[in-house]
């Protein structure tokens, strides 16, 4: 999914000096965007204070979105590199179109993973004839200096290991959690795992001391660490925790994202995430001439122009602002 903000700014993330190294509890609000026609995100990550979470670098949650008579997610082709993209849906489909060639329907609780590495172009549609509903996450995982020129690629698993545990039904969208591990591909040690709470659960979900943590609230009412943690709302939670206490009222999702703290200094700027100004300018050049990001196939629109770059320097910086 493309960042769509025509007045983008750069986002200066990364390295260990801002990671907290004791557990918090540090509650994240969302801003709104407005994504393509129909379609408004609350943007989680970059926050206003707190920029990555591991090496996730992006969250953004939508829906639940009644689409029965609108076109739903219509985010033509737009590029990206240094990143990886993560699709994850509770409730409709999106078709995925990319410049390698990929053509792939995303159903709920499916991984569509995109690993940009030196350049990628992607499209994510509604099929013409789409569910009513259409409710998820799309995330971003910055990818390391050792592996940013990766060739591109995409990979779709309909089949995710579960976890469970009375009151409590975890589905392993990346990384590792509790002994098991997914499919996909990652270059950095990181956890995502999308949790079910039934009514009334009081559990306590194993976590990984060295590993700092968020959890974004899909829907329902739920207790996380003693917090309640509304939908579209994303509670920090730091470092240094061997386990999570989670409680549910309702029914509930969540989704639990974490990772070692992401030790190098980034700069991301509308769809790239690079290194230095250089590497954006360079990108956003690429792109507007037609080179290096390739050409996604069977789109019905044009792709998305690049916005202009600020009149400030672009430099690599920590985890908040």
């Amino acid at each position: 999914m493309s960042n769509l903000d025509r007045e983008a700014v750069p986002s200066r993330c990364g390295g260990r000096g801002f990671v907290v190294a004791e557990p918090v509890r540090e509650l994240l609000s969302p801003r709104q965007v407005k994504l393509g026609e129909s379609t408004e995100v609350r943007r989680l990550l970059p926050n206003l204070g707190r920029r990555m979470v591991g090496a996730w670098c992006f969250v953004d949650h939508y829906g639940p979105d009644d689409i029965a008579d609108e076109p739903g997610m219509q985010v033509p082709p737009h590029p990206h590199m240094g990143l990886q993209t993560v699709s994850w849906l509770h409730d409709g489909e999106v078709l995925h179109r990319d410049s390698t060639g990929s053509l792939q329907t995303i159903r709920p609780r499916e991984l569509g993973l995109m690993t940009s590495g030196h350049a990628i172009s992607h499209s994510e549609e509604s099929p013409r004839a789409h569910a009513r509903f259409l409710h998820g996450a799309q995330l971003w995982v910055a990818l390391p200096d050792a592996d940013r020129h990766t060739a591109p690629r995409f990979e779709h698993h309909a089949e995710l290991p579960r976890l469970t545990a009375p009151g409590l039904t975890a589905t392993l969208i990346l990384g590792s959690l509790d002994g098991a591990s997914s499919p996909g591909t990652t270059y950095t040690p990181i956890v995502g795992a999308d949790l079910t709470l039934a009514r009334g659960a009081d559990v306590r979900l194993p976590l990984e001391p060295d590993f700092e943590y968020a959890v974004l609230a899909m829907s329902g009412e739920s207790h996380v660490d003693g917090v309640p943690v509304l939908p579209g709302s994303m509670l920090y939670l730091g470092c240094g925790r061997a386990e999570l206490p989670l409680r549910a009222e309702s029914e509930a999702s969540l989704m639990l994202l974490g990772g070692e703290p992401f030790e190098e200094e980034l700069v991301m700027w509308w769809n790239f995430v690079g290194r230095s100004q250089g590497d954006i300018e360079q990108a956003r050049k690429d792109w507007m001439t037609g080179s290096r990001f390739g050409v996604v196939m069977g789109y019905d629109g044009d792709p998305l122009p690049a916005p202009e770059l600020p009149n400030v320097p672009l430099k690599p910086r920590g985890r908040v602002r």
